[in-house]
C-alpha cells in the first residue's frame, strides 16, 4: 500500500501545546455549578474536552431544560483565558520534540487566536511556529467540522493528505480525519482519562503517544514509511 508522504505538521494547542484543558475545565465548572447540580454536571460533562464553551453551554441547557443567563458565556471565557495566559504550563518536552522535526509546523484550534497566540507564546514555541496560527473564529465552523485544518492546509500550500496532525480530543481527531488527514494521538495531558487512548484508536489516528518524547520518532516512522524506506 503506497502511504502518501508528510509536509506538514499540524498541531493542536490546548492539551497538546500548553496543559490548559483542565484549567479551562475548572473555570466552567465552577461558574455553571452555580447554575445546576454539581455532581450532574461533573457527570455531564465528563469527556467533552475538545468541544468549545458554545457547544458545552448548548449541552447544558438541553440537559437540565435551563436557559442560562446570557453574560456567562464571555465571563467564563474571560475567566478561562485569563487564567490559563497566566498560569498555563507547556507540556512537557513538547518545544524540544517540536523543534526536532523538520517540517514546517502550524497550529490549529478550537480557542479564540489572541488564547492560541498567547499559550504558543507560553510554550515559548513563537520561532517555531512562525505566525501559522488557525483558529476557531478565523472559519465558519469549529471542529468536529475540518475547516480549521483545511485553512491550515490551503494557507500554506499543502494537500491535505500530505498534513500530519497532532491531537488530543475525540473532536479534533474527527475534524482532522474528515479533512483527510492522517492524526498522531496524544494522551499525556492532564486531564486525559486512562481509557481515552481506545476512543482514539477506534476513531482511526494512525499512532498514539503517551509523551512528547515519542513525537519526533513517531513522526519519523511515519515519514519513512511514505518514502518505502529509502
Amino acid at each position: 500500500m503506497n502511504v502518501t508522504p508528510v509536509e506538514l505538521l499540524i498541531s493542536d494547542c490546548d492539551g497538546v501545546l500548553v496543559d490548559s484543558e483542565i484549567l479551562a475545565e475548572r473555570v466552567v465548572l465552577d461558574g455553571l455549578a452555580a447554575h445546576t447540580p454539581r455532581a450532574e454536571l461533573e457527570a455531564l460533562l465528563h469527556g467533552t474536552f475538545g468541544l468549545t464553551t458554545r457547544d458545552i453551554f448548548t449541552l447544558v441547557e438541553q440537559r437540565f431544560g435551563i436557559t442560562l443567563p446570557p453574560a456567562l458565556f464571555s465571563e467564563l471565557r474571560a475567566q478561562a483565558e485569563t487564567l490559563i495566559a497566566t498560569r498555563v504550563e507547556p507540556i512537557p518536552g513538547v518545544k524540544r520534540a517540536l523543534e526536532s522535526i523538520d517540517l514546517p509546523l502550524a497550529v490549529a484550534s478550537n480557542s479564540l487566536r489572541h488564547s492560541v497566540e498567547s499559550s504558543v507564546r507560553r510554550a515559548d514555541l513563537v520561532a517555531r511556529v512562525a505566525g501559522h496560527i488557525f483558529s476557531a473564529d478565523m472559519v465558519a465552523q469549529p471542529k468536529p467540522a475540518p475547516d480549521v485544518y483545511l485553512l491550515a492546509a490551503r494557507t500554506l500550500g499543502v494537500a491535505p493528505e500530505r498534513c500530519l496532525v497532532i491531537e488530543d480530543s475525540a473532536t479534533g481527531v474527527r475534524a482532522a480525519l474528515a479533512a483527510g488527514m492522517r492524526v498522531i494521538g496524544f494522551t499525556g495531558a492532564s486531564h486525559i482519562p486512562p481509557s481515552h487512548g481506545d476512543t482514539l484508536s477506534a476513531l482511526g489516528v494512525t499512532a498514539l503517544i503517551a509523551h512528547m518524547d515519542e513525537l519526533p520518532a513517531t513522526v519519523a516512522r511515519l515519514r519513512t514509511a511514505a518514502t518505502g524506506g529509502q
